[in-house]
């Protein structure tokens, strides 16, 4: 039979300081470093979204053999959708985004259009995004919307996505390519 001595039974007051200190100064170091990680995270997850809305757009195009466009900032900052050309004013109307082009269509009739119009999507966490229209092509080429007109896009054009003073990009070239940096 082993017999202890009274002080050998646990830790005393000072030792349980001592660790508790020690856990608060790894606490208060660390701490920075995970709001950093998780602004970091947040960015991503906006950039994603964005890139996603644009191959979504893309495949849509050729999927339909229609054009499709997608609007950042569409119907204010911090949104996008992407919606189907329909060759009229209503293109580049500021109501697009708005109501009066529902997501889903109100009919399930082929004939009357739009009806590949996306949802209005908003980006997360407080994410800001450049101001573009870009415009894909049912044979999967992009071009970007200047003034309403498709123009050919010469060197790749550059979103950025904006969050706490931190940014990502996304650059489509003319031939479709999406890519997120």
């Amino acid at each position: 039979m082993i017999f202890r001595s009274r002080n050998a039974r646990g830790f005393t007051v000072v030792e349980m300081l001592m660790v508790v200190s020690m856990i608060a100064v790894l606490a208060v170091i660390g701490l920075p470093v995970m709001k950093d990680l998780t602004q970091s995270i947040k960015l991503s997850e906006a950039s994603r979204l964005v890139e996603r809305e644009m191959q979504d757009a893309r495949l849509k195009a050729v999927n339909s053999n229609r054009l499709i466009r997608v609007r950042l900032n569409c119907p204010t900052a911090g949104y996008i959708r992407s919606v189907e050309v329909l060759g009229t004013a209503a293109d580049n109307a500021t109501n697009r985004c708005t109501t009066a082009y529902p997501f889903p269509p109100p009919d399930d009739d082929i004939g009357t259009r739009p009806n590949f119009d996306g949802p209005v999507r908003v980006l997360p966490n407080g994410a800001t995004v450049s101001n573009s229209v870009l415009q894909f092509s049912p044979d999967g080429t992009a071009s970007e919307v200047i003034s309403g007109v498709p123009t050919v896009i010469a060197t790749p054009v550059t979103i950025t996505i904006t969050r706490n003073s931190k940014s990502k990009t996304v650059t489509v070239n003319n031939a479709g390519k999406i890519q997120l940096k």
